[in-house]
C-alpha cells in the first residue's frame, strides 16, 4: 500500500530524489536504461526500456535537437518548458506529473526526460519493440473479405479500426486492468449508437475485476458474462467484423498484447453469422447459415440421439439399418454408451494433440487417428462401425460452427450419457435443461436468445434468411432495440 501511495505522489524537485526511486522499483533489471547528460550546467536524464524503444529515434529526435538547441534559461523548470514548447515542439510528447504516470509511460514504449530543479517530466513516443506482422486471421478466414486479422500491439489494432470507420464519434476509452501487469485495455464504441447503460455496465464490470494479471482477452470474459452454457461475450480477430459490431451498437474491448477483441453484449444467433454472409448473395448466405442450424444440431443431438435409440428404441430404426447396426454391435465387446464416450474423448484427446504438437508433426497425428487408431479399431472388432461413422460425422459438424464448438463438445459428452441411461426422454430432458439455461440468459439487459424469443418478426432478416442489403441498409437493428431489451434505446447516428 505504500509503494503505491509512493507511485501516485508528485515528482520532487531533485532530480537524485526522482532518480532514487525509479532506482528502487527497477532495482538490478537490466532492461531499465537511464541515459544522464547536461543541459548547459543543469544535469538531466533519459529514462527507457531496452526493448521497447528506438535507440536511433532517442538520439536523433531528442538528443541531438536538445543539444544543439540555445538553451540559455537559468532554472531547471524554464529549460524544460523550453525544451517543450521550442527544441521539441513536433515530437510526439506527454507532460507527466507523478511517478505512477511516468512508470505507465516506460512500460508502454516512451522514453522519459526529466531536468533538475523541475516538478515534471516529459515522456516522448519513441516505441521501437518488434511485433507480428499483419496477417490473415487464422480461425476467422473469409473469401470475399479482408486479409488483414488484429496483432498484439494495441495501438495498432486501434488504428485497423479507425481506419476502417472514419468517424468522430468512433470513441476510444482507455483502462489499466492487472494489479502487477498492468496491462491497457480500450473500451470501442460508436457515439450515438450504442446505449450508456451498457457502456458504463461494461465499464462497471472491468473496473471492479481484482486481477494481478490480464495476459489474455479470455481473462475478462467471466466479469462480462453470466457463467451459462453458451457465452454471451463474442470474440473475433478481424476489424472488419468488429467495425461491424460497433455500429450495431456494441462494445469492443481490446486488450495489449492479444490479438482477440472481445463484443458485448453478444447474442446467440449471432455464432451462425459470418463475415462472408454479408459480402455473398442472399439466397447463397442463407443456405450456407441454413446449413450452420443443420450442423449445430448434428454435431449437439446425434450421438445421443444414436445411442439413445440403439439402446432403449430399436423399434425407430428400419429393420435393414437395425441389422446393420445390430451385426456390427454383436461383434463387439462394449455398450453404445461405452463405445460413444470412448471414440468422443479419443477424438478429442487426437485434436488437442494436432493443436499442441509442431506443425511439422499435425499431419501425422492426424494420419495416425484416422487410420491406426480408427480403421484397426473397427478392424479388430473393438468398436463398431456405425458409431465411429456416427462421431466422425459429428466432429466434422461441430467444425462449422467453430464458435461453438467448446460448449458443444461438453454438452455432446452430457447427451450421450443421458442417452444412454434414459433414451429418449433423457435427450428431451437435456434439451430442456440447456433451452432453459439460454432463454435465462442475458447480456447487459438484452435477452441471450432475441430476436427468437421474444421473437421480433422484424428482426428476423437476418437471423432464418439473410436478407439483401437493399433491405439491411434501410432500418439497421441496434443491440438494445431489440424485443425485450430493458436498455434504454440509444440515439441512432
Amino acid at each position: 500500500m505504500q509503494n503505491k501511495l509512493q507511485r501516485e505522489s508528485p515528482f520532487s524537485d531533485s532530480l537524485l530524489e526522482n532518480l532514487v526511486f525509479f532506482r528502487q522499483e527497477f532495482r538490478d533489471s537490466i532492461d531499465f536504461v537511464q541515459r544522464e547528460f547536461k543541459i548547459g550546467d543543469t544535469p538531466a536524464v533519459i529514462l527507457s526500456i531496452e526493448g521497447l524503444i528506438d535507440k536511433r529515434l532517442i538520439a536523433q529526435g531528442i538528443l541531438k535537437p536538445i543539444l544543439d538547441a540555445p538553451i540559455l534559461q537559468l532554472d531547471g523548470d524554464a529549460k524544460l518548458r523550453y525544451i517543450r514548447d521550442h527544441a521539441l515542439a513536433t515530437s510526439d510528447q506527454i507532460q507527466v506529473g507523478n511517478f505512477a504516470e511516468a512508470m505507465d509511460k516506460l512500460m508502454s514504449g516512451f522514453a522519459v526526460l526529466a531536468v533538475d530543479g523541475c516538478r515534471f517530466m516529459i515522456a516522448f513516443g519513441v516505441q521501437g519493440f518488434s511485433f507480428r506482422s499483419i496477417q490473415e486471421p487464422s480461425n476467422e478466414k473469409a473469401q470475399r473479405g479482408s486479409r488483414e486479422g488484429f496483432v498484439e500491439p494495441l495501438q495498432i489494432n486501434i488504428s485497423m479500426v479507425r481506419r476502417r470507420m472514419k468517424n468522430p464519434d468512433l470513441m476510444f476509452e482507455r483502462l489499466i486492468l492487472g494489479e502487477k501487469t498492468q496491462t491497457a485495455v480500450a473500451l470501442c464504441y460508436l457515439r450515438g449508437a450504442v446505449a450508456p447503460e451498457i457502456v458504463q455496465g461494461i465499464r462497471t464490470a472491468l473496473r471492479d475485476a481484482q486481477l494481478d494479471t490480464v495476459l489474455a482477452a479470455g481473462y475478462l470474459i467471466p466479469f462480462l458474462e453470466q457463467g451459462g452454457v453458451f457465452s454471451s461475450v463474442g470474440i473475433s480477430e478481424r476489424p472488419d467484423t468488429v467495425c461491424g459490431k460497433v455500429a450495431e451498437g456494441r462494445v469492443a474491448i481490446l486488450v495489449d498484447g492479444t490479438p482477440n477483441v472481445l463484443l458485448v453484449p453478444y447474442l446467440f444467433t449471432e455464432n451462425f453469422q459470418s463475415f462472408d454472409d454479408y459480402a455473398h448473395r442472399p439466397f447463397y448466405a442463407t443456405f450456407t447459415r441454413w446449413l450452420k442450424y443443420l450442423a449445430f444440431f448434428i454435431a449437439t443431438f446425434l450421438p445421443g440421439i444414436f445411442v439413445a435409440i440403439g439402446t432403449f428404441h430399436p423399434e425407430l430404426l428400419p429393420e435393414p439399418l437395425l441389422m446393420k447396426i445390430s451385426e456390427a454391435e454383436a461383434s463387439t465387446p462394449f455398450p453404445l454408451m461405452a463405445e460413444a464416450i470412448v471414440l468422443h474423448i479419443m477424438y478429442e484427446i487426437m485434436r488437442e494433440a494436432g493443436l499442441r504438437v509442431p506443425e511439422t508433426l499435425s499431419h501425422a497425428v492426424s494420419i495416425v487417428g484416422a487410420l491406426v487408431i480408427g480403421e484397426t479399431a473397427v478392424s479388430a472388432g473393438l468398436i463398431g462401425g456405425p458409431t465411429l461413422l456416427v462421431v466422425a460425422l459429428t466432429a466434422i459438424s461441430g467444425y462449422v460452427v467453430p464458435k461453438l464448438y467448446e460448449p458443444i463438445a461438453v454438452i455432446r459428452l452430457v447427451f450421450i450419457i443421458a442417452g444412454g441411461l434414459l433414451g429418449l426422454w433423457g435427450i428431451l430432458l437435456g434439451f430442456m435443461g440447456v433451452l432453459l439455461n439460454i432463454s435465462s440468459e442475458s447480456a447487459y439487459r438484452v435477452p441471450f436468445t432475441a430476436p427468437v424469443s421474444p421473437f421480433g418478426f422484424r428482426d428476423m432478416k437476418d437471423v432464418i434468411i439473410r436478407a439483401s442489403w437493399k433491405i439491411l441498409g434501410k432500418n439497421p437493428e441496434m443491440v438494445q432495440d431489440m424485443p425485450g431489451s430493458h436498455v434504454k434505446r440509444g440515439r441512432r447516428s
